[in-house]
């Protein structure tokens, strides 16, 4: 049975708003900023490997598509790598090759030199004025300004210094 009340509805907003997709909620307008201003557009795969880069630390590009795809299955290894390429050229991310595999990314504020052991594949990390007196000497000497913080260090980790020769081991 209908009711005989009339039910008054509240007067509805119909200023428009933009129509944003979901994913944009918490986007890094910085990303987003950065690609308008080049005549890209932002896209959910973009957000989602800057996401990724910064939350893993260092991360090949096959470790930051694991990552991506707990959120989008979809997203594949190509998409990661021309995503990786895209933000190094803003300057967003930068990559380090810390062995003979895939390079390793971190994010742009995460600036330090790599220490690779040899015989464990321990990496540590130290401050990038470590090499300071490194980079003054290559300026005066040779005019070359070394980029610090894209640099991977190779050899032998303390723990492993300190243990006697294994057969075989790489020194």
């Amino acid at each position: 049975m209908a009711s005989q009340y009339a039910h008054a509805r509240p007067a509805q907003d119909t200023t428009p708003r933009p129509r944003r997709p979901a994913y944009d909620r918490g986007v890094d307008t910085s990303l987003r900023r950065t690609l308008h201003e080049r005549g890209m557009r932002m896209t959910p795969q973009r957000q989602l490997v800057l996401d990724a880069v910064r939350e893993l630390g260092h991360a090949t590009p096959e470790q930051t598509c694991q990552h991506v795809q707990r959120t989008a299955p979809t997203v594949n290894i190509t998409t990661i790598y021309r995503t990786l390429d895209l933000l190094e050229r803003l300057g967003l991310v930068r990559h380090t090759h810390l062995g003979h595999g895939a390079p390793t990314y971190s994010a742009e504020e995460h600036e330090h030199v790599h220490l690779v052991c040899h015989r464990c594949a321990r990496v540590d990390e130290v401050p990038t004025d470590t090499l300071s007196g490194l980079v003054e000497q290559l300026r005066r000497e040779r005019g070359f300004a070394l980029d610090a913080t894209h640099v991977a260090l190779h050899g032998l980790c303390a723990d492993c210094v300190a243990e006697p020769d294994e057969p075989g081991a790489d020194q």
